[in-house]
């Protein structure tokens, strides 16, 4: 399609840890994507603490908004949505960045719930046809929250979100440079009793009911940057992203080397952008602790989470 048609959309997501643009055409449940790319402005950097967005990041995520706003209207998009997540949600001054954001960009932010991000996440992998027909868990690990999804033939059967995300987690563990075996094996441990309290007694039940062998899929940044390293990809590639599975061998030894390296080391490794090289060690670990947790031998990486449902439901 040409920059003016009328199918083509934007949309903004303002997450935790990045700021994330999806410009798509759309033809019917078909989403071509025309641009995909994010920054980091770490909306959720000290937020833990005191459950309020620190004012240098609400400034700069408003700025990395109107920065996107204006390449998707220059791109030809005809609508624009922008949504935010876990940080905006739990924030108690959520409507300062709501301001910020309006007033830098005039556009007005949608805050979803836990539930909607959970929804569309699994709506957004479903719309490939390949997933469509599988039973599949769907784990989208963001930075602050992680949703989970069981669901057969495109249908959902249970889902819910989680308070457990990469920034959240690190900001928790604080750990040195390089972090080191110990302070893995204290984030093991940390991961293995949330998810045995928490996630596996709701989550094991949906699985087992579903009639066929369950497909584990992950989406997100952590999951795309795993497969990325994981197959040695510099550059972004969707069908090379979507079309390698990860044994649990592989998302374990990433786990172990990483962190035992320094930071400027991880920002060396191809495929991981050097701005996330510090995430990436609770993003691996919350994946190993999950497939281990429920059993699964390998991890398929979806490129097509919430953003594009936010996308073919302009």
């Amino acid at each position: 399609m040409n920059p003016s048609s009328p199918n083509r959309r934007a949309v903004i997501d303002v997450g935790t840890n990045s700021v994330k643009l999806l410009v798509g055409d759309v033809a019917g449940s078909l989403v071509t994507p025309v641009i995909e790319t994010s920054k980091q402005t770490r909306l959720g950097a000290g937020f833990y603490a005191t459950k309020k967005l620190q004012a240098s990041a609400i400034a700069a995520t408003a700025e990395v908004v109107r920065i996107y706003s204006d390449e998707a209207r220059k791109l030809g998009a005809k609508s624009l949505r922008v949504i935010a997540t876990s940080a905006a949600r739990d924030a108690s001054n959520a409507a300062d960045l709501i301001t910020a954001i309006r007033k830098s960009s005039g556009a007005e932010l949608e805050v979803i719930s836990g539930d909607k991000e959970a929804d569309w996440a699994f709506r957004g992998v479903t719309s490939n046809p390949k997933l469509a027909k599988s039973p599949v868990l769907i784990v989208d690990v963001g930075g602050g929250s992680t949703e989970f999804i069981v669901g057969d033939n495109a249908v959902p059967q249970f889902r819910d979100s989680y308070n457990l995300g990469t920034v959240r987690l690190l900001e928790q563990l604080r750990p040195g440079d390089p972090p080191g075996l110990r302070a893995l094996m204290a984030c093991r441990v940390g991961l293995k009793e949330f998810l045995k309290g928490q996630v596996v007694p709701l989550v094991r039940p949906a699985l087992t009911a579903c009639k066929r062998s369950v497909q584990l899929v992950g989406v997100g940044g952590s999951a795309t940057i795993l497969s990325r390293i994981h197959g040695h990809l510099e550059d972004y590639d969707r069908e090379k992203i979507e079309s390698n599975p990860i044994p649990l061998e592989v998302v374990r030894e990433q786990l172990e080397s990483q962190w035992q390296m320094p930071l400027s080391e991880r920002q060396k490794i191809a495929g991981l952008p050097a701005d996330k090289a510090d995430v990436i060690l609770t993003g691996i670990a919350i994946y190993e602790a999950i497939m281990e947790q429920l059993g699964f031998t390998h991890l398929t990486v979806s490129t097509r989470g919430l953003r594009f449902w936010a996308l073919l439901r302009q």
